[in-house]
């Protein structure tokens, strides 16, 4: 695909998709800007190129209403505050007044649109609402790697009605530094995952044991591997459904010469709950009315050790209920542990994201990917529609 950087944008009014897709709370005040902060780099390239610059985003889950409790009114004023300059707030996506702003900007303006998912036809990727969005654009510019896995009118439709359309520079980041990750790593080759559930990850986990040299299980999703083991795990999150694919998985990653970690030691509680009573224990005793939250201080040493000589390490999820303090400290530890290697780090979703802000280590990691789907969806081999519309028109205008 072609880069922002390849293209000349003097004077062009350019559409980007960014995804501002932040948490708020209650007061509808942002708690965490990294996603508006990791798009900053592409906007002002626009903006020092004297672009014109229309940004768009969906925020939470609308379901084609306009509800105000999703406006992007709160996005707007970050911006403004990020860029030190006016950001304009559309009052809707398309329409004449949309058109009427777009035809009124001057070189170095910023228009913010209105919630692209107050339209149902946007996660339909509906062609009418893709063409109605690049009316009056000169160039595309996909910078939501987030969103890459949706096929969406703000995704993929619009690719095949913007004149030009190019990757911004946070989709190069994240497709460079995956492809350092997964198709050309220096090895040792770690991967660390976690998490609740190994439903979600089960493709992810068969398709990394192709590449990783190592495999690291840890959270919730332990638990049914170590079920599958013939482990007591007591009243402990486990997908009884899945015994058998952890089986395999485990007999895949012997077959392959994959070292393969689980936790020798884990931090049981009664209930889980803050005032829960804790005890750290083997594996071997978990009381059958206790449950596992978290991994022990005994695996811990043993995930670090493993991950010691890794020249590269891809870490997606959480070691246990880590929202809970009780339960938080095997999360925190690996994120030092990880934080503090020679490795090429490479850490993929929302909660690890969390556990890394929390823990203060977020700027020692070599690149945080800012997609939680998109990011497992590339760990499971498969192609993004976001970057394949991207990679498609490229290769309808190679002439261009």
């Amino acid at each position: 695909m072609k880069f922002l950087d390849e293209i000349d944008i003097k004077g062009k009014t350019l559409f980007i998709r960014v995804d501002f897709n932040v948490p708020l709370d209650q007061n509808r005040n942002i708690t965490d800007d990294t996603r508006i902060r990791a798009v900053l780099p592409t906007i002002n390239y626009c903006l020092e190129g004297d672009a014109k610059v229309v940004l768009a985003s969906h925020l939470g889950r609308p379901k084609g209403q306009k509800v105000e409790a999703f406006s992007l009114a709160p996005v707007a004023r970050r911006l403004a505050y990020r860029l030190h300059k006016n950001v304009k707030l559309a009052p809707d996506c398309i329409g004449p007044e949309v058109e009427q702003l777009k035809a009124e900007m001057k070189p170095g303006d910023v228009l913010l649109l209105e919630n692209l998912r107050y339209h149902p036809e946007e996660e339909k990727n509906d062609q009418d609402f893709a063409r109605e969005l690049m009316k009056g654009i000169d160039v595309y510019v996909d910078d939501a790697f987030a969103v890459a896995h949706r096929a969406h009118a703000s995704v993929e439709a619009v690719t095949h009605f913007a004149p030009i359309c190019v990757g911004g520079f946070l989709m190069r980041d994240e497709v460079h530094y995956f492809h350092r990750a997964m198709e050309d790593p220096a090895r040792p080759l770690a991967a660390l995952i976690g998490g609740a559930k190994i439903s979600g990850k089960l493709t992810a986990l068969k398709n990394l044991l192709q590449h990783v040299d190592k495999m690291i299980i840890g959270g919730a999703m332990a638990n049914t591997f170590l079920k599958a083991m013939g482990y007591e795990v007591g009243k402990s999150l486990v997908e009884d459904s899945l015994l058998d694919a952890a089986k395999e998985t485990m007999a895949e990653a012997l077959q392959r010469n994959v070292k393969f970690y689980l936790p020798v030691d884990c931090v049981v509680a009664d209930r889980l709950d803050k005032q829960a009573e804790t005890k750290i224990i083997p594996v071997q005793e978990v009381p059958k009315d206790w449950l596992i939250a978290d991994i022990g201080p005994a695996t811990v040493t043993l995930f670090g050790e493993a991950l010691q000589n890794a020249k590269t390490i891809v870490w997606n999820g959480p070691m246990g209920a880590f929202e809970y303090d009780a339960f938080s400290r095997g999360t925190m530890a690996m994120v030092q542990k990880v934080a503090d290697s020679y490795a090429l780090t490479i850490v993929g979703g929302g909660d690890t994201d969390v556990a890394l802000h929390k823990a203060g280590d977020f700027q020692k990691f070599s690149y945080v990917s800012t997609g939680g789907g998109a990011f497992i969806e590339l760990l499971e081999g498969k192609k993004l529609p976001g970057i394949l519309a991207l990679e498609a028109w490229s290769e309808r205008n190679q002439d261009g």
